[in-house]
């Protein structure tokens, strides 16, 4: 069992955000750039409805960065694995099972298995790694990362 020793939260082994800060800033900066381009090159200048569509943008991209960082992310601590919304204590993985075989005929039993982080299917843009757990349970875990996150797993339960 790995136990945490001395103040503080255990160092971080592997971190997905889920999306970066900056995807807010888009929308803003593309309403800037059309109204330079308006200001030199066109009779009208929309001087309200630029400014009101790049809050608008901000503020669409802010709902979709907050969700998520908070259901996309992931965090790999020596104590936990972290996947959205769910963590998982990393006592309790037994095993990080091999990738998937594409040419495979049969689905390996961990890739129908329960997705972590409280979702009905892995990401998109993420790669499912199979997780056998104590008393035989399979769940699949994910990561756009995912060969970094399978390292830092395996040396996790391997100590």
């Amino acid at each position: 069992m790995t136990e945490r020793v001395g103040p503080g939260p255990a160092p971080v082994l592997f971190h997905e955000p889920g999306a970066r800060w900056r995807a807010v800033a888009y929308g803003p900066v593309f309403c800037v750039v059309v109204l330079v381009v308006e200001m030199f090159t066109g009779p009208v200048v929309h001087w309200a409805a630029l400014p009101v569509i790049a809050v608008a943008l901000a503020g669409f991209s802010w709902v979709t960065v907050v969700a998520a960082r908070r259901h996309v992310g992931v965090e790999l601590t020596a104590l936990t694995l972290r996947q959205g919304t769910e963590e998982l204590p990393v006592v309790d993985i037994e095993a990080v099972l091999p990738p998937a075989d594409a040419r495979a005929h049969e689905p390996q039993r961990w890739e129908t298995a329960r997705v972590l982080g409280e979702l009905s299917h892995v990401p998109r843009g993420r790669t499912a790694i199979g997780l056998r757990l104590r008393g035989g349970v399979f769940v699949r875990a994910w990561a756009s990362d995912d060969d970094a996150l399978r390292t830092a797993l395996t040396g996790c339960i391997d100590r």
